[in-house]
């Protein structure tokens, strides 16, 4: 098994994907909008990812936040708010703030289960500040280090609930950058002292299984390397520091943050610490030379992979999503705040 995981070009295999990828046996898959038609479509998909390679430890995980950022897109599927909703409900209603970000991600989460899709790379759990870069922006659960860190807990609880892992990112903390990773390096020239109050919220959640790097220099820990190359801050600041136990993965490899190739970026974000790189963009010739130079997952990362997914793919536990909205819609208004 390789410590990759890879989107798909479309809403169902090619031929050359089902080829290569049954041969280098990914860690999972990541779905994007293109591969989200519809609801019978997305099941046979991830029902054909699994057939492919008979495991129980296969991530096929995808970012549905809510807001901007939902790949299942409406009518086909229900929409969510973005995270500053619950933001603002804190505001007015701290503990039903806590029970809304619940209730929401639970129902969220039923609709991945649905789709056979076991891990969502939500929430951020980057405090948002005055200077944050919009790619943020309201996706951020707030400017509070313990307000983040209380309204996420619900979210990873919510979806817990209905058999989903839910992720930690972006490590160390996103909320100081400036620009957007996806398209240039943020540089984030803050103190240590400083960044105590960026890390807060991943120390509240230092035992969630999975969690996720940002593309960002710290000048005070790395002067030369983004955190996802940094061994430094993948060693010292996210495993030490943080305390974070989990599978560790990269954010997308193929951002504009990271220089060199992304066969060349893949490489020396496992050799820096990372367990798993996430390459999105279903381009076989990276994909082939990625499966080239890295190594087999770790026994310590195939071990944290089995602990994420411990518990995923159950939801008899679960609630029934037109009721669990129904009572999230009624903290909103009984505070009398907007959803």
């Amino acid at each position: 098994m390789i410590p990759a995981i890879f989107g798909v070009g479309g809403t169902a295999l090619s031929d050359a994907e089902r080829s290569f990828l049954k041969d280098v046996q990914p860690v999972g898959y990541i779905l994007f909008g293109r591969n989200c038609e519809n609801r019978d479509q997305v099941r046979a998909l991830t029902d054909s990812l699994r057939d492919l390679h008979g495991r129980d430890d296969l991530i096929v995980s995808i970012d549905q936040e809510g807001g901007r950022v939902q790949r299942m897109k409406a009518p086909e599927w229900r929409a969510y708010p973005a995270g500053a909703a619950f933001d603002r409900l804190y505001e007015a209603a701290p503990a039903s703030a806590m029970q809304a970000a619940r209730l929401n991600a639970e129902a969220l989460a039923l609709d991945l289960a649905e789709g056979g899709i076991n891990v969502n790379f939500h929430a951020p759990f980057d405090v948002r500040r005055e200077e944050t870069d919009d790619v943020i922006g309201d996706r951020a659960l707030g400017h509070d280090p313990m307000r983040v860190a209380a309204l996420g807990r619900a979210v990873l609880a919510g979806h817990a609930a209905a058999g989903v892992v839910g992720c930690l990112k972006h490590m160390p903390g996103h909320g100081r950058a400036t620009a957007d990773s996806h398209k240039s390096l943020p540089v984030v020239t803050a103190s240590a002292e400083e960044l105590e109050d960026d890390i807060a919220p991943f120390q509240a959640l230092r035992d969630a299984p999975l969690g996720m790097t940002s593309h960002i220099l710290f000048t005070s820990w790395d002067e030369t390397r983004p955190a996802t190359l940094s061994p430094t801050i993948i060693n010292d600041i996210i495993r030490t520091k943080i305390g974070f136990t989990g599978l560790l993965l990269t954010d997308d490899i193929d951002m504009q943050a990271l220089d060199g190739t992304v066969p060349e970026r893949a490489e020396r974000a496992i050799a820096a610490g990372c367990d798993v790189v996430l390459n999105c963009w279903a381009k076989l010739d990276d994909m082939e030379q990625m499966a080239e130079r890295l190594p087999p997952l770790s026994d310590d990362g195939l071990m944290r992979l089995e602990l994420a997914l411990k518990g995923t793919g159950s939801t008899a536990q679960a609630g029934e999503a037109t009721e669990l909205l129904a009572e999230r819609d009624a903290l909103f208004e009984a505070a009398g705040v907007a959803v």
